[in-house]
C-alpha cells in the first residue's frame, strides 16, 4: 500500500524572513563567525508557496568528519586559510616539536582523533583552535591489540589531512551541483549519542525518572553512573515523532544492519558490536523515547534495506531518517569510500524512484571525529554548539551550485520539518501539549538557521544526478 502523502498547509513563519538591519547586526555579534546572511526569498512570497512541494524530507546522518577534513579546500566556501595554495595555519606538536600544517590526505582510511565533550573543548582551545594535535597523540597512544588501528598506525596522527574530488569525487559532484552548507555545527560540542538526540528531539538530557519528563537536565557525556544504567535509560522528553504522529505525518528511522559504528562516549577504538534495527542504540535512539513506545510506534524503526526498497516503489514517508553501520559510516577506521559509496547508492535510489520530484535530502555528518577545523564554534543563550560538520542539501528544488554561508545546526531539519509538515508547531513545552524541562526550544535559536533559503522553489524540478557507486 503506498505511504498516505500528507495533506500540507502554508506554514505559519514564526521569525522574519527578510531581516532589519539592527537584528543582523545583533546576530552577527552571536558567537564567532556565526553570521547569518541574509535569506534569498523574493518579495513575492515564493518560497512560503513553494514549500509545500516537499512532501518526503530524508535525513542521511554520516559520521566523525570535519568540514575543513572534506570541504576546507572548496571554491568559495569558508575553508582552510590559505596563502599561495599553502595553508596559513600551524598547530602546535606537542611530540615531535614545533607546528604542523594542514595537508591533502590520499588515504581512504584514517584514524582521527578523541571526540568527547572534554576533546571538543580542548580541540577549540578557547577559541584559538589549535589543540587538534595535541588531542590526538594523546588518544592515540599505545595499542591493544592486532585489530586495534592504532598498533598499524605510522608517522604523525591524520587529524590535519584533508580530502578533496580525488577522494570523495561524488560529494564534491552533489557540493557543485546543488547545495554546500559550510556553516553547519553540531548541535553540542560533544560526542555521536547527543548528536542522534538532537537530531530526533531537540535536546540530549539525563532523566531521574524514565517516565517523567520534567526529571531531565541536559546531558552530553553520558557518563558511566548517575541515574538509570545505560541498559535501563528511557527517553521520557518529547521527540518530533510526538508531534508527527499528532499531525498524520507518516515517518520511518532506517538503520543499516551491521556493527555499531562509533564507541561509547566518544572513545576512539573499541570492539565491534551488531547493530539491529530492533535493539537501542547510540545512532538508534528512537526505541528508547516514551512517545514512541506510547504511540506504538516502535514498529517505525526499520532495517536500512526497507529505505532502499521505499525508495524504488515511490512510498517513501514524510519523514525518513537514515543510519549507517561501522562499515559504511566513515568513522575512523571505515573506509571514506565505502561511506561515499552507501550515500551514492542511496541518493541514486530516491533519484530513481517516483519520489524525487518531491523530496529534500539533508546529508550531515554527526560530529567532527577529532578532525581539524578552523571555525570556532557559535553560542547562544548559554549553550555551546560544536564543531563544523560538512553538510549537503539535495533537491530538485535545491539551488544550483549554491554555498550556503548562514549559521546552521541539526536543529534546523527539526524547524524545515516542522514548518513543511506541521504548520510552524514547534516542540515546545509550552505549546507542543507534552511539557518537559528543556531550557530551550532550539528551532527558535538564531543558530538554527532556515534552511529554505537553499531551495528555489520557482525553478523547474531538476533532473536526477545519477553517480556511479564506486566512482
Amino acid at each position: 500500500m503506498r505511504e498516505r502523502t500528507h495533506r500540507r498547509v502554508v506554514p505559519v513563519v514564526r521569525s522574519p524572513v527578510r531581516r532589519s538591519a539592527p537584528l543582523r547586526a545583533a546576530l552577527a555579534a552571536i558567537g564567532a563567525l556565526a553570521v547569518l546572511t541574509a535569506c534569498p526569498f523574493g518579495s513575492d512570497g515564493s518560497a512560503e508557496r513553494g514549500i509545500d512541494k516537499i512532501h518526503h524530507v530524508v535525513v542521511i546522518m554520516q559520521e566523525n568528519r570535519s568540514f575543513d577534513s572534506y570541504f576546507g579546500t572548496f571554491p568559495g566556501a569558508d575553508g582552510i586559510p590559505m596563502r599561495d595554495g599553502r595553508p596559513t595555519v600551524c598547530l602546535p606538536d606537542p611530540l615531535a616539536g614545533g607546528c604542523r600544517r594542514p595537508a591533502h590526505d590520499a588515504s581512504v582510511v584514517n584514524i582521527g582523533g578523541p571526540h568527547t565533550e572534554d576533546a571538543a573543548r580542548a580541540d577549540i582551545a578557547g577559541g584559538r583552535m589549535d589543540g587538534f594535535l595535541a588531542q590526538a597523540e594523546r588518544g592515540s597512544a599505545g595499542c591493544i591489540g592486532p585489530f586495534d588501528p592504532r598498533c598499524a598506525a605510522s608517522g604523525p596522527p591524520d587529524v590535519l589531512g584533508f580530502h578533496d574530488q580525488r577522494e570523495i569525487p561524488n560529494y564534491w559532484t552533489y557540493a557543485g551541483r546543488f547545495v554546500l552548507q559550510d556553516h553547519m555545527f553540531e548541535p553540542a560540542e560533544t560526542w555521536s549519542l547527543p548528536a542522534h538526540l538532537f537530531m530526533v528531539s531537540g535536546w540530549s538530557a539525563r532523566c531521574r525518572s524514565g517516565s517523567d519528563p520534567m526529571s531531565c537536565e541536559t546531558e552530553l557525556g553520558f557518563r558511566v553512573g548517575g541515574g538509570p544504567s545505560r541498559a535501563r535509560r528511557r527517553y521520557p522528553w518529547t521527540d518530533i515523532t510526538y508531534l508527527l504522529e499528532r499531525h498524520a505525518v507518516s515517518w520511518r528511522y532506517y538503520v543499516a544492519t551491521g556493527t555499531k559504528p562509533d564507541c561509547r562516549i566518544g572513545e576512539m577504538f573499541c570492539p565491534a558490536t551488531e547493530q539491529l534495527a530492533g535493539t537501542p542504540s547510540i545512532w538508534n535512539p528512537l526505541p528508547r523515547f516514551e512517545t514512541v513506545a506510547q504511540n506504538g510506534q516502535t514498529g517505525n524503526v526499520q532495517p536500512a534495506a526497507r529505505f532502499f526498497a521505499a525508495a524504488r516503489s515511490g512510498t517513501l514517508p514524510n519523514v525518513a531518517w537514515l543510519v549507517p553501520n561501522g562499515r559504511t559510516s566513515e568513522h575512523p577506521p571505515a573506509s571514506i569510500a565505502d561511506g561515499q559509496a552507501w550515500v551514492t547508492r542511496a541518493v541514486n535510489a530516491i533519484m530513481r524512484g517516483p519520489d524525487w520530484e518531491s523530496t529534500a535530502i539533508f546529508l550531515a555528518w554527526d560530529d567532527w571525529g577529532g578532525f581539524y577545523d578552523h571555525v570556532e564554534p557559535p553560542s547562544w543563550g548559554g549553550i555551546r554548539y560544536g564543531l563544523r560538520v560538512p553538510a549537503l542539501v539535495i533537491s530538485p528544488y535545491a539551488r544550483r551550485g549554491y554555498v550556503d554561508h548562514q549559521t546552521l545546526s541539526f536543529d534546523a531539519y527539526l524547524r524545515f520539518v516542522e514548518d513543511v509538515f506541521l504548520e510552524g508547531d514547534r516542540l515546545d513545552p509550552a505549546t507542543d501539549g507534552r511539557p518537559d524541562s528543556r531550557p530551550v526550544v532550539r528551532e527558535t535559536s538564531p543558530l538554527a538557521g532556515d534552511l529554505r533559503a537553499d531551495f528555489d522553489f520557482e525553478q523547474a524540478p531538476r533532473e536526477p544526478v545519477i553517480l556511479p557507486v564506486r566512482p
